[in-house]
């Protein structure tokens, strides 16, 4: 068990601040690599990407050097985490593909405007994957039971909210008093209680 925490920590640990980190880079920036295209782009950004992740690598014994041990309510409470992540995952992959995660649309010369996502899951909340996300980095810190994991949650917490924030103003230029009147019925992260189910 402690070689798969230790396995769990050391790749959250390389792989989420590289993926942040892109996010901030790609996003504020979007018509600028969108004249590159999505190929250039993730060329350009890819050989940084990987050396932080290697520099990442090579530090792992100090990022998970305090280790808590493996307690078993922990990891129980850590797969529920998981569990719901996973659920909202399904969910949100009807209508959110992997290529629209990893931009390839948006970063297209043209830029396509895209469609305004309001039913199934984000018809209950408007950012399920940053949801499923944080529980999924929650739910594996519990696991590991790692400081430096715990610590990773901690900033990866107020990140992903400000990565909210860029992404709902790149909404508000795209879709206008469509996406004002979707922010008034939907809320961002916690669904409302409702007598009604919405169809997904």
């Amino acid at each position: 068990m402690n070689s798969v925490r230790y396995f769990v920590a050391v790749v959250l640990l390389i792989s989420l601040p590289p993926g942040l980190l892109l996010w901030f880079v790609i996003h504020p920036m979007a018509g600028f690599w969108r004249k590159l295209g999505a190929g250039w782009t993730y060329a350009i950004l890819g050989l940084p990407v990987v050396g932080m992740m290697v520099g990442l690598f090579g530090v792992r014994t100090q990022l998970v050097s305090t280790d808590f041990g493996t307690s078993l309510p922990l990891i129980a409470l850590g797969a529920i985490c998981v569990a719901f992540g996973i659920t909202i995952a399904v969910k949100r992959k009807k209508y959110l593909t992997m290529a629209i995660l990893a931009g390839i649309p948006e970063l297209s010369r043209g830029g396509e405007k895209g469609k305004l996502l309001t039913e199934g899951i984000y018809g209950r909340i408007r950012h399920p994957r940053y949801v499923e996300a944080l529980l999924g980095v929650l739910g594996y810190a519990l696991i590991a039971n790692y400081l430096g994991m715990y610590i990773m949650f901690a900033l990866t917490v107020p990140a992903i909210y400000f990565i909210v924030v860029l992404e709902e103003r790149e909404l508000r230029d795209r879709f206008g008093s469509a996406y004002e009147e979707y922010s008034r019925r939907v809320p961002r992260f916690f669904p409302r209680r409702s007598t009604t189910t919405p169809h997904e």
